[in-house]
C-alpha cells in the first residue's frame, strides 16, 4: 500500500562546506582515462576551468549527469590527449556536479565545485523548483520506501509542500550503501532532517547520498491491511487499515470528491486502533481515495494519509482517447498499430490507430517479453495499462500483453503468390508491403475509400488496393474521405497494412490500414 505522511516543516541552522583542490594536483586512476584533475574549481562569478584528458579510446561524459547551468566542451573524442573546458555563469549560492567520463568500458569520476557551498533551509517545494547542484537541509516525514531502499535507503519525504526523493544515505558512521534506514532506525512516517545536495533524474527532484540530521519518530504507524494491498474489488465491499498509536485518539478524513463511494464502516480506539472503509459498487474505471490519519500527544501531531484503491472495469479506448484521459488508476485497452520500436528489450513502442494520435508505451510486460513475444514494428498489437506522463508527456506505463497480429514484410510480386486469408471478418494473417501509387479508382466509391493500385518492379508488378483506410480500427464514415485529407495521390509512394483475397480472378489487398508514405517527384 502507499502511504503519504504531511508535517510542518522544522527550522534547521545553516551550514556551509568549503571544498578546495590545488591547479597542481594530479589524479590518474585509470589506465584507459588519464586526467589532470579530478576536482574542477569555478570561480563563483562564473568563468572557466580547463582539464587535460588523455585516453586509449574513444570517450565521451555521461550526458545524463550534466546540469543545465554546466558548459562542457567537447563532450566527447577519440584517442590521445583532449583539453575540455568547463564553463558556468555566476552562482551565489554555490554548486557541484558529479560527472562521469566513460572510456572502454571504464569510468572516470570527475567533480565540478563552483563558489562556496551554501546549505540551505527549504522546503520540498522549494527544492522542486531549484536549480540542480545546490545544497538544501529539509525536514519532512518518510512517506514510501523507494527501489533499493534496504541497501542505499532510498526514500521520499513529504512536509505538505511536495514530495522528494532521497536517492543514497549515509549511515550513523558515515558509511553509503550500508542499509542507513536501519542504522538509524527510520520506518515510514518518521519525521527526519537531512542535507544533501539537488539533482534531477527522469524529472523528479531528488537529494542525493544525504547526511541524517535528526529523526523523530512518528506518533501513528500503519501496522497491516486487510487486504494486504487496500485494494476493494468493482463489486464493493471494505479494507481495514490497523494502526499503532501513541497518541491520543484518532481522526479520519476523507475527501468530499469521494465521499459518494467511500465511507467509514467503523472505528476502534485506544493504542492500537482500526478504521474499516467501505466503497460501494463500481461501474466505471479503476478508482482511488486520499484518506489522512491524524492524532496528537499534546506536544506533537502526526498526520498520515493513506490510499485506498478500488478496481474497476477496463475501459476500451483509441490511441486519441487514451491521450486525453487523466492520470490514474483506471486501466485502458488500446488496439493499435506499433509505429515504431525505440526499445526492444523493454518494449519501449509508439502505437498509432485511425485516429492518427501516437501513445508512446514505456515498457511492455516485464524486460525481454516483448521480444519473447516475438512483437515487431508494423504488428497490431492489443495491450492494456494505465494513463501516465513523463516530463508532461503522456504515455502508457507498465503495459500488458493481450493478443497481437504478426504482419510480415512483403514484395507486391511475393505478395501476389501468397495464399487467400480464408476469413475476411476475422483475417488470421497480415501483410505489409511498399509501393508507388499507379492509379486511384474512377469509380464513384474509389476515392472515397481509397481504391487504388500499387506498382513496385518500377510498374513491373501491380496490385489492386481494395481501401486504404486512416488506420486501424476505423470504421464507418472514419474510412471515407481519408485518402485526400491525408493529401495521397498518384505517384506517392505508400506502406500499408492488408490481407490478402482474390475477387473475380482479381488478387487485392483489402481492409488496407495505412502505415506511412513518401511524396512523389
Amino acid at each position: 500500500m502507499k502511504l503519504k505522511y504531511f508535517i510542518p516543516a522544522f527550522v534547521a541552522l545553516i551550514g556551509a562546506i568549503l571544498v578546495s583542490c590545488s591547479d597542481e594536483d594530479t589524479m590518474t586512476l585509470l589506465n584507459e582515462i588519464q586526467v589532470s584533475r579530478s576536482y574542477v574549481p569555478i570561480n563563483i562569478d562564473g568563468g572557466e576551468a580547463t582539464i587535460d584528458i588523455t585516453t586509449t579510446d574513444s570517450w565521451s561524459f555521461e550526458e545524463a549527469d550534466i546540469p543545465d547551468w554546466l558548459t562542457i566542451t567537447p563532450l566527447s573524442g577519440g584517442a590521445g590527449q583532449t583539453k575540455i573546458t568547463f564553463s558556468a555563469p555566476a552562482a551565489p549560492d554555490g554548486r557541484n556536479a558529479d560527472l562521469e567520463i566513460n572510456c572502454a568500458g571504464r569510468t572516470q569520476h570527475i567533480k565540478v565545485i563552483q563558489g562556496l557551498l551554501t546549505i540551505q533551509d527549504a522546503t520540498c517545494a522549494e527544492i522542486i523548483s531549484s536549480p540542480d547542484g545546490k545544497t538544501f537541509r529539509v525536514t519532512g516525514a518518510v512517506t514510501r520506501y523507494a527501489s533499493n531502499y534496504q541497501t542505499y535507503g532510498n526514500c521520499y519525504i513529504s512536509d505538505g509542500t511536495g514530495e522528494i526523493q532521497l536517492y543514497g544515505m549515509a549511515d550513523k558512521n558515515g558509511k553509503l550503501a550500508n542499509n542507513p534506514l536501519a542504522s538509524w532506525n527510520i520506518e515510514i512516517g518518521d519525521i527526519i532532517t537531512v542535507e544533501g545536495p539537488k539533482s534531477t533524474y527522469k524529472g523528479e527532484a531528488e537529494l542525493v547520498d544525504v547526511t541524517v540530521i535528526k529523526v523523530v519518530k512518528s506518533l501513528l504507524k500503519v501496522e497491516t491491511t486487510d487486504p494486504e494491498d487496500a485494494t476493494i474489488d468493482k463489486d464493493g465491499g471494505e479494507c481495514t487499515i490497523y494502526f499503532t498509536s501513541k497518541g491520543n485518539g484518532l481522526t479520519v478524513e476523507i475527501p468530499d470528491e469521494d465521499k459518494s463511494w467511500l465511507s467509514i464502516s467503523s472505528v476502534t480506539g485506544g493504542s492500537s486502533p482500526a478504521v474499516t472503509f467501505h466503497a460501494a459498487p463500481n461501474t466505471g474505471g479503476a478508482r482511488s481515495s486520499v484518506v489522512t490519519f491524524k492524532t496528537s500527544n499534546g506536544s506533537q501531531e502526526s498526520a498520515i494519509t493513506a490510499t485506498i484503491y478500488q478496481t474497476g472495469s477496463i475501459v476500451d479506448v483509441t490511441c486519441a482517447e487514451f491521450l486525453a484521459q487523466e492520470e490514474g488508476d483506471t486501466e485502458y485497452r488500446i488496439t493499435a498499430g506499433i509505429q515504431k520500436v525505440s526499445n526492444t528489450n523493454y518494449g519501449n513502442i509508439y502505437l498509432r490507430d485511425y485516429t492518427n494520435q501516437e501513445v508512446y508505451v514505456y515498457g511492455v510486460g516485464s524486460p525481454g517479453d516483448f521480444t519473447a513475444l516475438g512483437l515487431k514494428e508494423g504488428d497490431i498489437v492489443t495491450l492494456v495499462g494505465k494513463r501516465s506522463s513523463y516530463n508532461g508527456n503522456p504515455q502508457m506505463k507498465g503495459a500488458q500483453y493481450v493478443s497481437h497480429y504478426s504482419v510480415t514484410d512483403i514484395s507486391i510480386a511475393d505478395f501476389m503468390n501468397m495464399p487467400d486469408d480464408p476469413n475476411s471478418d476475422a483475417p488470421s494473417q497480415y501483410y505489409r508491403l511498399t509501393g508507388v501509387i499507379e492509379d486511384i479508382g474512377n469509380g464513384a466509391n474509389d476515392p472515397v475509400y481509397g481504391n487504388l493500385y500499387l506498382s513496385d518492379d518500377g510498374g513491373a508488378t501491380t496490385l489492386y488496393i481494395y481501401g486504404c483506410y486512416p488506420g486501424w480500427g476505423a470504421l464507418g464514415n472514419d474510412r471515407k474521405g481519408w485518402l485526400q485529407a491525408a493529401n495521397i495521390e498518384v505517384g506517392d509512394e505508400l506502406t500499408i497494412i492488408g490481407y490478402k483475397k482474390t475477387y473475380n480472378g482479381k488478387i487485392e489487398l483489402c481492409g488496407g490500414i495505412y502505415f506511412s508514405h513518401v511524396k512523389g517527384g
